[in-house]
């Protein structure tokens, strides 16, 4: 199909630039008003400092866009339109239907790859759901991380997830999980999850020779870095958890369910911790754009060679 670009991604794949994908449900979907838009924006300029360039990937009236013009952004940011919540099952109606709405991590994922960016960043990916056993709400996500070459920057996956179950999955699926100078799992709005990582990557470089070997030697598909969030704004793990329970019991009494689980609790958490948890989200996300551009940099130089 055809895509488009904006003008700072096209320039940047005419020049040979390391890019880096966006995802933008949490722009549509993930953030309040105006904390979404500056946080898009934050991501871009902490991909920007790193060398790279940033590629925001979304459906606008039916239209693929890689990279997003301030008009688009900002469209997608007030949500004054319906807008969907796009992951890879959605894409073919959104498209035919000229609808508009912001990717997911596993939409981001199959975009990207389509178009050759080997680098994604995000803020917590999707995985199996508490009560998994009775509901089967296992995220796309984790089969499009197994299929697309994208190395995905995460903070790990997000807190309201069943981490052990979620971890298991990716496992079986044979995604790599990889510590980025860590060996514990981080848990989102926490530094620690209480789960241990086999694989280990304390820079850039490092991350990037693994995505390479995966992506270029092997032919395999994505590989996932974890990035703890920053330890001045994390939370205490305990906290959330008692935050968590609190609001996934609200969830259930209001019947809320599927893809506006993940917004609720996302929601709930913000009011719960007076509004921490939305600084911490903020944060995290920067940290991992920041961190994403410097791979993909790390990533074209070892390409090169």
């Amino acid at each position: 199909m055809d895509f488009r670009y904006s003008d700072e991604v096209r320039r940047a794949k005419d020049s040979g630039q390391p890019l880096v994908a966006l995802e933008t449900s949490v722009v549509a979907q993930g953030l309040p008003y105006p904390d979404n838009l500056a946080a898009a924006r934050a991501c871009e300029e902490a991909v920007r400092r790193a060398g790279a360039v940033p590629a925001p990937i979304a459906v606008v009236d039916g239209e693929v866009w890689v990279g997003l013009e301030d008009a688009a952004m900002r469209r997608l940011a007030e949500g004054k339109e319906k807008l969907l919540k796009l992951g890879s099952r959605d894409l073919a109606v959104a498209v035919a239907t000229r609808a508009s709405g912001g990717t997911t991590v596993s939409a981001t994922c199959e975009l990207a790859a389509a178009v050759g960016i080997r680098v994604f960043s995000t803020g917590g990916i999707g995985g199996v759901h508490r009560g998994a056993a009775e509901h089967w709400d296992i995220s796309q996500d984790i089969a499009a991380l197994s299929r697309y070459p994208v190395a995905v920057v995460c903070a790990g996956a997000k807190s309201v997830l069943d981490l052990p179950k979620t971890m298991e999955l990716l496992e079986t699926a044979g995604v790599p999980v990889i510590g980025v100078g860590t060996h514990e799992l981080p848990s989102f709005y926490s530094r620690e999850s209480g789960l241990s990582l086999e694989h280990r990557a304390d820079d850039p470089e490092a991350a990037a020779r693994i995505a390479h070997a995966r992506f270029e030697l092997l032919g395999q598909g994505g590989v996932l870095y974890t990035v703890p969030p920053p330890e001045e704004a994390a939370l205490p793990r305990n906290e959330v958890e008692l935050h968590i329970a609190s609001a996934l019991a609200d969830a259930e009494r209001q019947g809320v369910r599927g893809k506006a689980v993940t917004p609720f609790l996302l929601g709930e958490m913000a009011k719960r911790t007076g509004g921490k948890s939305l600084k911490t989200n903020l944060a995290l996300l920067v940290n991992n754009a920041r961190f994403a551009g410097a791979l993909a940099v790390a990533y074209a130089r070892i390409a090169k060679r």
